[in-house]
């Protein structure tokens, strides 16, 4: 009989956030495999929890995904742990977890920590919809592509964002949203120095004018409002179709579904996409 892999939120700033649970779980494990074991390490040791650990992260996901499910499948259990936060959600633990579903593992998560949850709750913006964009592409075609994606989006956007990044991440928000698109910028949450800064794009951009970023951000940003006049032109439309298409829906499919929101020619836009995918 295989074990089972727990999927353990760990704190994301404060210590004492780590539930009871999810102690309980890290003490009964044959083995935790963490992100980083240093950091992990350090986790482990202020609860008095004594456990084998192994290195599973994004660059060695592959090998070390299969160390993990064998021993999983030879009976033996194991609490997956990332640095800060929940298992899984913008993270490789998701092969992890992708891995043991196809192989008959039982996976089981135990809640906790989620910045992004985190930030929308204290945003002051609306949360019965929300879309969780994660860190943007570096690249910056892509960069530009995933945020002309979102031209039209009426939900609140969450984005993850490191401090040496902010200041032309809020530029490229200014030009795709406008500079008087409602946000909230959520700094080291639930740290000594959490700061929350609700505001529009263009006063977030000039208060980091004037004052250096530091700790790592959550942003969150409000979407259109229903029916507000966006002009999206043919080239940013086909940029929309070739995300959703990125995402797993087929090509005239995501056609119709940007034609319905931007009010574009459907047959334009699938056009437009496969020429850009050429």
């Amino acid at each position: 009989m295989s074990g089972t892999l727990y999927l353990v939120a760990t704190p994301i700033g404060n210590l004492g956030d780590l539930s009871p649970r999810a102690v309980e779980t890290l003490s009964s494990v044959d083995f935790i495999a963490a992100e980083d074991t240093r950091v992990s390490l350090r986790l482990l040791n202020h609860f008095q929890i004594k456990k084998p650990l192994v290195s599973y992260h994004e660059h060695n996901a592959a090998s070390a995904g299969q160390a993990v499910l064998s021993r999983l499948l030879a009976g033996e259990n194991c609490a997956l742990v990332t640095d800060a936060g929940t298992p899984a959600i913008s993270d490789p633990g998701e092969l992890l977890v992708r891995l043991c579903g196809k192989n008959g593992v039982e996976v089981t998560s135990v809640p906790g920590c989620c910045a992004a949850v985190n930030a929308l709750a204290v945003s002051g913006l609306p949360t019965g919809r929300f879309t969780f964009e994660g860190f943007l592409s570096v690249n910056k075609q892509s960069r530009r592509e995933h945020l002309n994606s979102l031209k039209c989006e009426t939900r609140t956007m969450i984005f993850h964002e490191a401090p040496h990044k902010l200041r032309p991440t809020l530029a490229d928000f200014c030009q795709t949203f406008g500079p008087d698109r409602p946000a909230a910028l959520c700094r080291e949450l639930t740290k000594l120095h959490e700061e929350i800064l609700r505001c529009t794009l263009g006063e977030a951009a000039e208060y980091y004018r004037d004052h250096d970023p530091r700790g790592e951000y959550v942003l969150v940003v409000a979407g259109v409002k229903p029916g507000e006049n966006t002009t999206v032109s043919l080239e940013d439309g086909a940029a929309q179709v070739l995300a959703l298409v990125e995402t797993g829906i087929r090509l005239k499919d995501a056609a119709k579904e940007v034609a319905d929101h931007t009010g574009l020619s459907k047959n334009d836009l699938y056009a437009a996409a496969l020429e850009r995918r050429k």
